[in-house]
């Protein structure tokens, strides 16, 4: 299956793509979030939201063809 991503803020360094970006990763059937960040060496530790169609989701839950994801890190600020 075939998932669409998007990586935000310091995660972009991982991925070497720029803001903005696309990713599509192919992925096993019946894969979750956590196989995703491992195929795109992001560690799990390092993500603090995870998005699949919009909506805030598990990293734990199976993924489906064609998903579009956003990755997002904890916010800091002060």
């Amino acid at each position: 299956m075939k998932v669409k991503v998007r990586v935000f803020a310091t995660l972009l360094e991982y991925v070497k793509t720029k803001l903005g970006e696309t990713l599509t990763v192919e992925l096993e059937k019946g894969a979750d979030g956590g196989d995703l960040l491992k195929k795109i060496n992001i560690p799990v530790n390092e993500v603090k939201l995870f998005i699949v169609n919009g909506k805030w989701q598990e990293i734990d839950e199976p993924l489906k063809d064609e998903d579009t994801i956003g990755i997002f890190p904890p916010v800091g600020g002060g």
